[in-house]
């Protein structure tokens, strides 16, 4: 009976210990590996999108259009954010970068950059920001092809306005 417990105890405390590092979401707040960040203003017809290699994945079906929300923590320090956004984009041909800007965000420095790209042939158009705080990266993206993007970036900018990575542990 001991070993059998020893055994349950051990299963339960891995299984919680798996629970409390899996990366969630819970409409407001999403919890990583060693960071968090909070989104206000996320448009109500925008749905969440299963993904695994992203933190968070949203649709904007009215335009075609797709927003990415990601943090990582502790391998891209001493990267100037130039070379993080670029990274973003080395599986896309046809790549022009209409604006590039270092902006206020978050209480720091991001970079801000619109492009033209082609995923899998197709024309698309981004809106990226890209910021570093505290160790972490956040990238933060929207693209949709050129029509759909005019329609639905201001929108994105609104969640981009609603980000914060200041988010106590307990929120």
């Amino acid at each position: 009976m001991c070993a059998l417990r020893s055994s349950l105890c051990a299963c339960v405390a891995a299984l919680s210990l798996a629970a409390a590092c899996a990366p969630r979401y819970d409409g407001r707040v999403f919890r990583g590996d060693g960071f968090a960040f909070r989104l206000a203003n996320v448009p109500r017809a925008w749905r969440q999108l299963e993904t695994t290699n992203t933190g968070i994945a949203l649709r904007d079906e009215e335009n075609r259009g797709t927003a990415l929300v990601n943090g990582r923590c502790g391998r891209d320090e001493d990267v100037p954010l130039k070379a993080l956004t670029q990274h973003l984009f080395f599986a896309f041909t046809e790549r022009n970068i209409e604006q590039e800007e270092l902006v206020p965000f978050d209480d720091r420095e991001a970079l801000h950059t619109t492009l033209t790209a082609k995923l899998d042939g197709v024309p698309m158009r981004f809106d990226v920001w890209v910021l570093k705080r505290d160790g972490c990266v956040y990238d933060l993206l929207y693209f949709a092809p050129r029509d759909g993007f005019e329609r639905g970036a201001p929108a994105f900018l609104e969640l981009v306005r609603g980000f914060t990575s200041k988010v106590p542990h307990g929120d």
